[in-house]
């Protein structure tokens, strides 16, 4: 049971994640670069946010309870603003990184689009900081023990790893969503970014109520992806497209297979 309970969670928390690299990052070398650098950069921001509430915590009375859940709802907002602020450096790396490609390249474009430097870098700050927030759980769900014995809630892994997921996906929407407004200079779409960063961060301290947190994330996953659809420059009619392409592909073959070469003489 504990293996199942640990093989589900992992393929519902990484499963999109793992599809993705699959489809669109691990058969490019440049895309894969972009992919390890952007966890670097989200590893520091979680050592300089854990640096911070370690320090208040041990500055602070540990017996007060109240004091110490209030420094928690603080570590995660620090995490949260020091996540961004560490996604901004990390487009500024990009742009730079961008033009040196650009100097360098032989008919004077970029192999990699901006657009597609935001898709890879979100995807990686929400890869790591899945991996960083359930892994632990991901252990625990081998066993030994029953999660709900004594009266607590059965959901707990389950909702941890859709929990995950939308994690991961959010930050892959952030990314596109922060990378376009930053190029654009639209600091309303960088002050959404990181409201809804904040929003999310703290739904989770409602946990274990688990319908008061997990709807509403999951409600802002689907809206920031529209969102970050349309800012990658995605369309109704290119959905149509993308869906009819196939039969668009055999008209193409029985035109072609109708053309006759002319006959020597």
């Amino acid at each position: 049971m504990g293996a199942a309970v640990f093989f589900g969670c992992t393929f519902i928390a990484f499963g999109p994640a793992l599809a993705l690299c699959l489809l669109t990052v691990a058969g490019d070398p440049l895309r894969v670069i972009i992919l390890v650098a952007g966890a670097f950069f989200w590893l520091v921001s979680l050592l300089l946010a854990s640096l911070i509430w370690f320090i208040s915590v041990h500055l602070s009375d540990r017996e007060d309870g109240r004091l110490q859940h209030g420094l928690l709802m603080f570590g995660a907002a620090i995490s949260v603003l020091l996540q961004e602020a560490f996604r901004f450096a990390y487009f500024k790396l990009l742009k730079k990184a961008d033009e040196g490609l650009v100097t360098i390249s032989e008919d004077g474009r970029s192999p990699i689009s901006i657009k597609q430097m935001a898709y890879v870098s979100g995807l990686s700050f929400g890869i790591i900081s899945g991996v960083f927030s359930v892994i632990n759980i991901l252990a625990d769900s081998i066993g030994p023990g029953t999660v709900g014995i004594h009266g607590d809630s059965p959901h707990y892994f389950i909702t941890s790893a859709f929990l995950t997921m939308a994690i991961v996906l959010l930050h892959t929407f952030w990314g596109t969503i922060f990378f376009d407004a930053c190029e654009k200079r639209c600091y309303w779409k960088l002050a959404l970014v990181v409201a809804s960063h904040l929003m999310t961060s703290g739904l989770t301290f409602l946990n274990p109520c688990y319908e008061a947190s997990l709807i509403p994330i999951f409600m802002i996953t689907l809206s920031t992806g529209v969102w970050a659809f349309f800012t990658a420059g995605g369309s109704f009619r290119r959905i149509l497209s993308c869906l009819s392409c196939r039969r668009k592909e055999e008209n193409h073959v029985m035109v072609y297979s109708a053309l006759q070469l002319p006959s020597e003489n």
